[in-house]
C-alpha cells in the first residue's frame, strides 16, 4: 500500500487524542476539586496566591499579545499567510497550555496542604501529583492538537495547491509562535519567582531571623506566587517549545528526504507517548500511598519503556518506504534512534539527581562549617564537574542517531526524548504545588505535624524538579541541534555551495559571536533579578520598620505591594533578553549570509548547554545543601553553618530558576527563528 494512503488516514489520530489527553485532564481538574480548601484561613492565603498569580499572567499576556501581532505581521508578509497562521496557532496553543497548568496549580496547593491535615501524606500526594498532572497532559495534548491538526490542515491543502513539503516550511511558524510564549514565560517568571524569593530570603530569615514561610514577611505571598509563574508556567511552556520544536525539525528533515512517512513518525510517536503518560499517571496513583518516592520513580522510567514498546510496533507498521541507509533495516535503525533519546533523556534526569541530591550536596553543606567563602567555591565545582556526563551522553546519542538514519536520526532522537513529556512534566509540575503548600501550611499555622509532611512532600518535590530541569536542559539540546540541522538541510536544498566547514572564516566568526550571546542573556537576567530583589528588600524592610507590630503578630503585612514589584520588574526585564533572542539571528544571517548564521547557532548551542547545565546544578545543590543543614546536620538552624549555606542558596536561585532555564528558551528561539528565515538567506550575505 503506497505510504501517502495510511498517513492521510492515521494524520487525524494525534489531535483526536490531544483532545482525549485534555479531557483527562480536566477529568484530574475536578478530582482536585473536590477536596476541600480548608478554613477560611487557609483558603484567603490560597486566594491571594491564586490572584497575584492570574494578575502576574494577565500583563504577561497583555504585552506578549501585542509582541505577537508585531511578529505575525512581519512574518506574514516575509513568508506568507500560512506561515503567519502558524505563528498564531502555535503562541495560542502554549499560552492555554501555561494557563490551564497555573490555575489548576493554584487551586491544587491549598488542597494539598488541607489534604496533609485532615488525612495524611497518601491524600496529599494524590492531589499535589494530579494537579501537577493537569500541566503535563495539557502541554502534550495542546502540541498535538495545535502541530496535529496543522499538518492535517496543510496535508488537506496540498492535495489541492502547493506541495506537501512547501506547507510543511510554514508549519515552522508553530515553533515561533510556541518560542515566544515560553521566551515571554519563563525568563519573565524566572525574575518574577527570584527577585521574591530572594528579598524574602534576605530580610527575613538573614536579618529578622523569622522562618521561612512566616506569615509576618511580606515577601512569602509573592514567593508562593512566583513558584507557580516560573516553575508551573514558565518550565511548561518551556518543555512545551523543545517538545514542539523537535516534531517540527523532524517534520522538515523527512520533506527534504521526500518521506510523507517520515514526516508523520514524529507526530505518531508523540501521540504514543501521550498515552503512555496518561497510563502511567494511573499507575503512580496506585502505588503513591505505600511509596510514593518509588511510585514517582517507577512513572520515570516506566513511561519511557512503555513508550519505546509501542513504538517499535508503530514504526514497524507505519510504512517507512525510503531507504535511508542502504542494506540495513531502516524500520529497527528509526527505532533504535527514538531509543538512544529515550534512553538518554533518563540518563541526564538521573545524573542531575545524583549532583543535586547525592554526596555533592553533603560535600557543600559540610564546607558551609569555614563560611560562605567555601560554600561558594564548592558550589561552583560541582556545577563545574556536573557538565561532563551530560555532554558525553548528548554526544553519544548524537552520534549513535545519525550513525543510524542521517540527519533525520537527531530530530527522532529529540523526539523520543519528549515523547513521555506528560508524565515527565507532571511530575516536574509536582513540586512546585507541593512547595506552595507547606508555605501556606506554615502561613496558615497548621501544626507541626501538618509542616512535616508538607517539607516531606517538598523534599520529593525538589528531588522530582531538579530531575526536570535536567531533563529539560538536554531536551531543549537536543530539539536545538535538530532544529540547526533541519536549518542545514533547508538552506542546502536552495542553495547546494552552502558549508558550514571550520576552514570557512565567516563561519568561524559567527562561531565567536553565537558563543558570546548566552553570556550577554546571563548577565542580564542575573542584574534583573538583583535589580528586582533591592526593590523587594527596601519595601519589606520598609514595612517591617514601619507598620507597628507586624513583627510581633499583631499586624498584617502589605503583600499586595510586593506581588506588584515583581511583576513590574520581570515585565520591563523580560523585553531585552526577547528582543536579542528574536533579532540576533536575523542580523547575522542577512549581514552575513547563511554560512555565518549556522556557525553562530553552533557557538549558541554549545555555550547555551554548558551554561544551562552548569547553573541548574549548581543552584540545586546549593538549594538541597541549605535544606541538608535545616534537618539538623552541622549544626541546625541558627547557626553560622546554617547562614553560610543560605548565602549559597540566595545566588543560586537565580542560577537555577532564571539565568539557567533562560539558556533553553534562547538557543531553540534563535535556532527555530533562524529555520524560518532559512529559504530567504544567502550564503555570502551583504559581503
Amino acid at each position: 500500500m503506497p505510504e501517502t494512503m495510511n498517513i492521510a488516514e492515521l494524520a487525524k489520530l494525534p489531535p483526536i487524542i490531544g483532545i482525549f489527553g485534555l479531557l483527562i485532564a480536566l477529568a484530574l481538574y475536578f478530582i482536585v476539586k473536590r477536596y476541600p480548601e480548608g478554613d477560611d484561613k487557609v483558603k484567603k492565603i490560597g486566594d491571594q496566591i491564586h490572584l497575584g498569580a492570574m494578575v502576574f499572567m494577565k500583563r504577561e499576556y497583555k504585552m506578549l499579545t501585542m509582541f505577537l501581532v508585531v511578529l505575525t505581521i512581519i512574518v506574514w508578509l516575509a513568508l506568507g499567510k500560512e506561515t503567519g497562521i502558524a505563528v498564531i496557532v502555535g503562541a495560542v496553543s502554549s499560552s492555554i497550555a501555561g494557563w490551564l497548568g497555573m490555575y489548576a496549580a493554584t487551586k491544587a496547593n491549598v488542597r494539598t496542604a488541607t489534604a496533609a491535615k485532615d488525612h495524611g501524606s497518601a491524600k496529599a500526594l494524590t492531589v499535589a501529583f494530579f494537579g501537577g498532572s493537569i500541566m503535563g497532559l495539557c502541554v502534550a495534548a495542546l502540541g498535538l492538537i495545535g502541530l496535529g491538526g496543522l499538518f492535517v490542515f496543510f496535508q488537506i491543502a496540498s492535495v489541492e495547491g502547493a506541495t506537501l513539503k512547501d506547507n510543511v516550511h510554514a508549519l515552522e511558524g508553530f515553533g515561533i509562535g510556541a518560542s515566544c510564549v515560553a521566551l515571554f514565560s519563563r525568563i519573565g517568571g524566572g525574575i518574577f519567582t527570584k527577585s521574591a524569593d530572594v528579598g524574602a530570603d534576605l530580610v527575613g530569615k538573614l536579618e529578622a531571623g523569622i522562618p521561612e514561610d512566616d506569615p509576618r514577611n511580606p515577601g512569602v505571598i509573592a514567593d508562593n506566587v512566583g513558584d507557580n509563574v516560573g516553575d508551573v508556567a514558565g518550565m511548561g511552556s518551556d518543555i512545551f517549545e523543545s517538545y514542539c520544536g523537535a516534531m517540527i525539525a523532524s517534520i522538515a528533515i523527512a520533506a527534504i528526504m521526500g518521506s510523507t512517512a517520515l514526516m508523520f513518525l514524529p507526530l505518531a510517536l508523540a501521540t504514543i507517548g501521550l498515552l503512555a503518560s496518561i497510563l502511567m499517571i494511573g499507575v503512580i496513583k496506585m502505588f503513591a500511598g505505600a511509596a510514593p518516592a518509588t511510585a514517582l520513580r517507577i512513572g520515570t522510567l516506566g513511561a519511557p519503556v512503555l513508550f519505546l514498546a509501542a513504538a517499535y510496533v508503530l514504526i514497524q507498521k507505519i510504512g517507512i518506504n525510503v531507504d535511508i541507509l542502504d542494506d540495513i533495516d531502516t524500520p529497527l535503525t528509526v527505532w533504535l534512534a527514538v531509543a538512544s533519546g529515550a534512553a538518554g533523556g533518563v540518563a541526564i534526569g538521573l545524573i542531575t539527581e545524583y549532583y543535586t541530591g547525592g554526596s555533592p550536596v553533603r560535600k557543600i553543606a559540610k564546607s558551609g562549617k569555614t563560611g560562605p567563602a567555601t560554600v561558594m567555591i564548592t558550589g561552583l565545582s560541582v556545577g563545574m564537574q556536573s557538565v561532563v556526563i551530560p555532554l558525553l551522553v548528548l554526544a553519544t546519542i548524537v552520534f549513535v542517531s545519525t550513525s543510524l538514519v542521517g540527519i533525520y536520526g537527531v530530530g527522532i532522537a529529540a523526539v523520543g526524548m519528549l515523547a513521555t513529556v506528560g508524565i515527565t512534566m507532571a511530575i516536574d509540575a509536582y513540586g512546585p504545588v507541593a512547595d506552595n503548600a507547606g508555605g501556606i501550611a506554615e502561613m496558615a499555622g497548621m501544626g507541626k505535624e501538618v509542616r512535616e509532611i508538607t517539607d516531606g512532600l517538598d523534599e520529593l518535590g525538589n528531588t522530582t524538579a531538579a530531575i526536570g530541569k535536567g531533563f529539560a536542559i538536554g531536551a531543549a539540546a537536543l530539539a536545538a541541534l535538530a532544529i540547526i540541522v533541519a536549518f542545514g538541510a533547508v538552506v542546502s536544498d536552495h542553495h547546494s555551495e552552502f558549508s558550514m566547514e571550520l576552514s570557512n572564516p565567516k563561519v568561524l566568526v559567527g562561531l565567536f559571536i553565537g558563543g558570546t550571546v548566552p553570556f550577554l542573556v546571563a548577565a542580564i537576567t542575573m542584574t534583573a533579578v538583583g535589580d528586582a530583589a533591592f526593590e523587594m528588600i527596601n519595601e519589606i524592610r520598609r514595612q517591617f520598620k514601619e507598620i507597628p507590630g507586624l513583627l510581633e503578630g499583631k499586624a498584617e503585612p502589605d503583600t499586595a505591594k510586593c506581588v506588584d514589584i515583581a511583576t513590574t520588574a520581570a515585565l520591563k526585564k523580560m523585553l531585552l533578553p526577547g528582543a536579542i533572542a528574536v533579532g540576533v539571528p536575523p542580523l547575522v544571517g542577512f549581514v552575513l549570509g547563511a554560512e555565518a548564521l549556522g556557525g553562530f547557532l553552533a557557538g549558541a548551542l554549545l555555550t547555551c548547554v554548558l551554561m544551562a547545565l552548569f547553573m541548574a546544578n549548581a543552584g540545586g545543590a546549593w538549594d538541597n545543601a541549605k535544606k541538608y543543614v535545616e534537618k539538623g546536620n552541622y549544626g541546625g538552624k541558627g547557626t553560622d553553618t546554617h547562614m553560610a549555606v543560605v548565602v549559597g542558596d540566595t545566588v543560586g536561585d537565580p542560577f537555577k530558576d532564571t539565568s539557567g532555564p533562560a539558556m533553553n528558551i534562547l538557543i531553540n528561539v534563535m535556532a527555530i527563528v533562524s529555520l524560518v528565515i532559512a529559504p530567504l538567506l544567502t550564503t555570502s550575505g551583504m559581503f
